[in-house]
């Protein structure tokens, strides 16, 4: 098993950057792909970005291309989301999670593994 405890999350203003941060612990970390969900208040949770063992591949939801970044720093157990440019639109509870895979997995459901979420949210 692994233990996913989400970090950085906060109130910050349209056009502002903030990084999240995952910490895990618990079975290796490189066995297992990585990835951010979001779900904002009275809709579903959905992808936002995921990341492979290496780091050599990522993938992104159309809505935060361009403007986030995953991440993964394997020494320190972490995976991190770069958010840049946000957006009133990006406000919701931020999750991270982890499925034992090495593959890029941008379905909520492959992920067996989730932290309890940090919030962000973006004022206009």
């Amino acid at each position: 098993q692994v233990r996913l405890v989400e970090s950085g999350g906060g109130l910050v203003q349209a056009g502002d950057s903030l990084r999240l941060s995952c910490a895990a612990s618990g079975r290796t970390f490189t066995d297992y792909t990585m990835g951010w969900f979001r779900q904002a208040p009275g809709k579903e949770r959905e992808f936002v970005a995921t990341i492979i063992w290496n780091g050599r591949v990522t993938s992104y939801a159309d809505s935060v291309k361009g403007r986030f970044t995953i991440s993964r720093d394997n020494a320190k157990n972490t995976v991190y989301l770069q958010m840049n440019s946000l957006e009133p639109e990006d406000t919701a509870d931020y999750y991270c999670a982890a499925a034992l895979s090495s593959r890029i997995l941008t379905t909520e459901r492959r992920y067996g593994y989730w932290g309890l979420g940090t919030q962000v949210t973006v004022s206009s």
